[in-house]
């Protein structure tokens, strides 16, 4: 039974996985190798608490129970006590392995190691392990707290005892499971990136402005929001990372990158976080 979760990571998607466990009442602990990012991280998810509050999701006098529940530290060496611990860590394969090699060695032989990965594959990343029946993918959306998939992916090593325990979690954190078989991009990405590397083509040919492009998905297709704006708020590095692992991975000319978007990421816009991309923020 599941009941300490550890998360690597306290960016926008760690904390948001952090918040989450923690609302469904499992103890976290949260890693990362700042305390600034750590700091940063409780303050935000005490407001999105906050937020929650004023739409009736949760109570005021719970929330510092919520917050309460969740202990920051940058030792990973603390996660000898977790029972699931979920990587969160920059969507960078290297970094990756890095990681998981180092849970295995300190998390107890029964814990589940999971990766928020949302393109590299678990196998590979699993295969650095010496558990990896019990490596999966975990892909939450963002926001975390308000989207309800969670895209699970099986390595080609994943016991059925791995895949059933985490999907009964998924279950007791009210949130709906997609099953995605170990490819490129599993579901979510295939589909999406591939999408949005389009707009940013349409853009660099002269095709439409990045308003029009947007208003034309948003109004014409019903998405709540444009393919380049969600650019912006998946990180313009993130997108491109995604689609030179599709590239790479399928060794089809269909998901080259767009150049304007390559151009974009070495000029540091990278989107909402860094104040510009398609639009400034």
């Amino acid at each position: 039974m599941c009941k300490i979760v550890g998360v690597v990571g306290a960016g926008q998607m760690g904390s948001g996985i952090a918040h989450v466990f923690a609302q469904h009442a499992y103890q976290v602990l949260a890693y990362d190798i700042s305390e600034t990012q750590l700091e940063r991280a409780l303050k935000s998810i005490e407001q999105n608490l906050e937020r929650q509050a004023k739409k009736g999701v949760v109570f005021d006098a719970g929330i510092q129970g919520i917050l309460q529940r969740i202990t920051i530290t940058k030792n990973l060496e603390d996660f000898s006590s977790c029972d699931l611990v979920v990587e969160a860590a920059t969507e960078n394969e290297s970094l990756k392995f890095d990681l998981f090699r180092r849970l295995d060695g300190i998390a107890k032989p029964d814990a589940i190691l999971a990766s928020n990965t949302s393109s590299i594959s678990i196998t590979r990343i699993a295969a650095v392990t010496r558990r990896p029946d019990k490596v999966i993918g975990m892909h939450f959306m963002n926001p975390v707290p308000i989207m309800q998939l969670v895209e699970v992916i099986r390595g080609i090593a994943t016991s059925e005892e791995t895949f059933r325990s985490i999907g009964r979690l998924v279950g007791l954190l009210g949130k709906e499971m997609a099953v995605a078989q170990d490819y490129p991009g599993f579901i979510v990405n295939r589909v999406l990136i591939p999408m949005i590397n389009e707009a940013v083509f349409a853009l660099y040919e002269g095709i439409a402005s990045a308003e029009d492009i947007d208003k034309g998905m948003k109004l014409g297709t019903n998405q709540p929001m444009g393919p380049l704006q969600l650019a912006d708020f998946i990180g313009l590095d993130t997108v491109l990372a995604i689609c030179n692992v599709l590239h790479d991975g399928f060794k089809d000319p269909k998901y080259r990158p767009c150049p304007l978007l390559v151009k974009m990421v070495d000029a540091g816009y990278l989107g909402k976080k860094s104040g510009k991309g398609f639009y400034n923020y």
